[in-house]
């Protein structure tokens, strides 16, 4: 088979898996550049590969999604049993998150309108920013305070919560706006891109705190501040779409609810 057969039997399997288009669009992008790159398809060139990726300092996450899109690209062409990389150690990081003041000072940053309402979007429900992109009018019940989020990751749905205090804005934004499609387009009636949606945060954030988050950091602040208002972990990971109560426990690591009760011995000096 030639590259372009490759990719297109890789695609249909993809497909066949019902994986979602955006894991989709990441998986051909890697197995377009590993194709480019590789001499053949061999199990010492996805080494190769990977040690590239791993030198030029890409993510714990980029580098595992790359595995995993090159094992699956051996399954396909009937190689699975060749495939061997030993597993990418995940990296103990505790998320970025913001304290409650530099939140507001980011939304109250946000001059444009519409930047504003999607900076609050972010914030209060958690959205990823796939999930903001994608987000259509109908996907939101003002009176029942949710918002449906549609075949994000995992291809599930699930329904997280719709601030009281997005109620008059978002029906400002509807009207003054009129959205066809999308919640958030551009003057071609396009959704936004993911790099529009981080330009937004980055920027303002820059000019409220003096640095540059990314939308992710937002929706960690979400997780963590729920958790110190006592909200229960289960509920949380519900609202998050997490699979798995272990990815939600992160947050039990960097909420100061209990934190906050201990002194510090310098405080009790005399």
């Amino acid at each position: 088979m030639n590259k372009i057969e490759i990719k297109k039997q890789y695609e249909n399997e993809l497909k066949l898996r019902n994986y979602s288009k955006e894991t989709i669009k990441s998986y051909l992008s890697i197995v377009d550049k590993f194709l480019n790159f590789a001499n053949n398809i061999t199990n010492k060139e996805v080494k190769r590969y990977i040690i590239k990726s791993i030198n030029n300092k890409k993510s714990t996450s980029t580098i595992k999604q790359k595995q995993s899109a090159l094992k699956l690209l051996f399954f396909v062409l009937g190689k699975k049993d060749e495939f061997n990389l030993p597993t990418y150690k995940k990296e103990s990081k505790l998320p970025e998150v913001l304290n409650k003041k530099d939140v507001l000072k980011i939304i109250e940053t946000a001059k444009n309108p519409v930047h504003r309402l999607i900076i609050k979007f972010l914030y209060s429900s958690g959205l990823r920013v796939s999930e903001i992109i994608n987000l259509k009018p109908k996907d939101i019940d003002i009176e029942r305070k949710i918002i449906v989020v549609r075949q994000s990751k995992g291809a599930k749905d699930r329904i997280t919560l719709l601030s009281n205090s997005l109620k008059e804005p978002l029906l400002k934004h509807l009207l003054e706006n009129t959205p066809k499609n999308y919640l958030f387009e551009s003057n071609r009636n396009k959704k936004y891109s993911k790099r529009t949606i981080e330009e937004i945060v980055a920027n303002n954030s820059l000019r409220a705190i003096k640095r540059k988050i990314k939308p992710h950091t937002l929706r960690h602040s979400f997780a963590t501040h729920l958790l110190e208002q006592g909200i229960d972990i289960r509920y949380i990971q519900k609202l998050l779409g997490h699979k798995n109560l272990r990815t939600t426990q992160i947050y039990t690591h960097i909420a100061n609810s209990d934190i906050a009760n201990i002194k510090s011995p310098l405080d009790n000096i005399k």
